[in-house]
């Protein structure tokens, strides 16, 4: 990670946890930004439900903010001055969550922001599928959200 995706991603989290007073409780933090994509981390303990593995809010919560914030970022890193909004997700959850947990988000298959931002450059707002996974034993996922995030232009941006 360079240093200004560093900064970018910092001042990301710390917006998020500002703003979001769930990111905020569930002591969501960074754990990666890179190329390939953006992890989030959070601790077990303000995330556990009544069995003692993790809430599924939490895994959901989790994925959503990953996915969202690696939309962010990118609109962030090229300048662009945009809402995000999630437009539809579906969340699997796969097998319970015993400890501390990260979720990894980046773009789904056959997806890229070349495409998304010719979009935005050409309408104003664009589309983009994101896939995350928060992982489990194994090797497999114990959750998984595909979800469709949108920019719109905020008004008065170029």
């Amino acid at each position: 990670m360079t240093a200004d995706s560093r900064l970018l991603a910092d001042d990301l989290l710390r917006f998020i946890r500002d703003r979001i007073p769930l990111a905020r409780a569930m002591d969501l933090r960074l754990h990666g930004y890179g190329p390939d994509g953006l992890v989030l981390a959070a601790p077990l303990a303000p995330n556990v439900n009544d069995k003692g593995c993790a809430f599924g809010g939490s895994l959901a919560s989790l994925m959503t903010l990953a996915g969202w914030a690696l939309v962010e970022l990118e609109l962030e890193r090229r300048g662009e001055d945009c809402d995000v909004f999630v437009g539809d997700s579906h969340v699997r959850y796969l097998e319970p969550v015993w400890e501390d947990f990260h979720a990894a988000a980046r773009l789904a298959e056959g997806a890229d922001f070349a495409t998304f931002f010719d979009t935005l450059a050409e309408r104003g707002k664009a589309r983009i599928d994101v896939r995350c996974e928060v992982p489990g034993r194994g090797g497999r996922p114990a959750a998984t959200l595909e979800a469709r995030f949108v920019a719109k232009r905020r008004a008065g941006a170029q």
